[in-house]
């Protein structure tokens, strides 16, 4: 059998999404590497090289996918403008999976196995790339990577797979191990979780519990909602439940949709305690749909919110990462492909999802340009694990290596103050 780009259409896709444990047909890997020195074959031209992203950019999480996204391409489009990577411009294609598993299977598998990209690259998501992991692992001899997901979940960080994914960002249990214990240093000590009942709210809900237990502590109580829940859902009964375990704070592990939906209708039964949440929710989003709320029904809903997140906030012009991305930004004003953008989607001037991708896109043109001017994807891994000390602009220099596959782990606080997210320095006098 052969595989390439005119052969591999939407029906044999289907069919390796079904039959992942089978494993390529013989002869796959020589019939898929072309000939000798076919830099194509691996997603390297003469001119492009061409990445792969599976994202959400339709749906109740649009806003991540689309953010991401757009913080990348305001790079690479830079990157590009002024003669792109050893002469290359670089191509990032880009799929929806509306932040499901099955679609993001099918869109690695057409990315891989069609599309012959170089590497993948900004993929969205715990419970998509959980199921990616695997075919990295299956396609093994082929080299491809997994870069910068927007997960800060275990499985990409941890044996079997962590040698298939590289992550720039801190992982959820460094996320909520910091929260917790911060407003456990405030006095409050009763901590209750809200979380996506799926493989990413679990790990938040692993990393909470484990943080608690170093405390011979525990949560006083548990709730949870369906991946895919939209704001205009009620959420009176995952409040009932947690009003029942009387918290002095809450941990939420969500998307900003559903984590929205819970914040208000906490706040309009009365349950006025802090509320925290980890930086996958997507903060800006989350705070449009609490801002406009409040404003229909003159109540203030941001009161006593918290994110922890992974980046610098956007507003820190003192970092020269922070005004390059804004600088870009305006200077490209970036779009996801048409064909992928939901008409009625609203683009983010800045948010702290479009710097992580900025910043994304800054380590991997960093790696392209490491590689040289023949790059491989079987140099890839030692040429990421040789980073040392690299400042991307933050003022928090990153580090890689054999058994790191991790490059931060910074966490950063913020807190609502005048309806935008600002910098949370000082915990005292926030509790004040």
């Amino acid at each position: 059998m052969r595989v390439g780009r005119t052969v591999l259409g939407g029906t044999l896709l289907a069919a390796l999404s079904l039959g992942l444990l089978l494993g390529p047909a013989p002869g796959f890997r020589a019939a898929f590497a072309g000939a000798p020195g076919d830099g194509a074959a691996e997603g390297v031209t003469e001119r492009e090289i061409l990445i792969g992203m599976s994202a959400a950019f339709k749906g109740p999480s649009r806003a991540l996918g689309s953010e991401l996204y757009r913080g990348s391409m305001a790079y690479l489009t830079e990157v590009n403008r002024t003669g792109g990577v050893h002469g290359r411009t670089i191509t990032l294609k880009a799929y929806d999976d509306g932040y499901q598993p099955g679609p993001a299977v099918t869109n690695t598998l057409r990315l891989m196995l069609e599309d012959r990209v170089f590497v993948l690259f900004d993929y969205v998501g715990t419970p998509t790339v959980t199921r990616v992991l695997p075919l990295l692992k299956k396609y093994e001899p082929l080299h491809f990577l997994l870069f910068f997901p927007f997960s800060g979940a275990q499985p990409q960080r941890e044996p079997p797979y962590d040698r298939y994914a590289f992550n720039l960002r801190a992982s959820y249990h460094e996320e909520t191990a910091g929260l917790v214990e911060n407003f456990v240093g405030q006095g409050r000590t009763r901590v209750a979780v809200f979380y996506q009942a799926d493989a990413y709210g679990r790990s938040g809900w692993v990393g909470v519990r484990a943080v608690l237990a170093r405390q011979n502590s525990k949560p006083v109580g548990e709730a949870t909602y369906a991946r895919g829940a939209k704001y205009t859902e009620s959420f009176d009964r995952q409040v009932a439940i947690l009003q029942e375990a009387r918290p002095d704070v809450i941990i939420a592990v969500g998307a900003y949709a559903a984590c929205a939906g819970f914040v208000r209708d906490a706040r309009r039964a009365g349950l006025d305690v802090p509320i925290a949440n980890v930086s996958f929710v997507g903060s800006e989003s989350m705070l449009a749909l609490l801002l406009e709320t409040g404003r229909a029904d003159g109540r203030d809903y941001t009161r006593g919110l918290v994110n922890s997140q992974v980046v610098p906030s956007y507003e820190s012009v003192d970092l020269p990462a922070v005004r390059e991305y804004r600088e870009l930004m305006a200077r490209h004003d970036p779009k996801p492909p048409a064909n992928l953008m939901d008409p009625d989607y609203r683009a983010l001037p800045y948010s702290f999802v479009g710097l992580e991708g900025f910043l994304n896109a800054k380590l991997l043109v960093e790696i392209l340009k490491r590689l040289g001017d023949r790059p491989t994807r079987a140099r890839v891994g030692p040429t990421v694990e040789g980073i040392r000390d690299l400042d991307l602009g933050t003022g928090q220099p990153i580090s890689f290596g054999p058994q790191r596959n991790q490059g931060s782990d910074t966490i950063y606080y913020t807190t609502v103050k005048d309806g935008r997210f600002v910098a949370l320095h000082d915990w005292k006098e926030w509790a004040k």
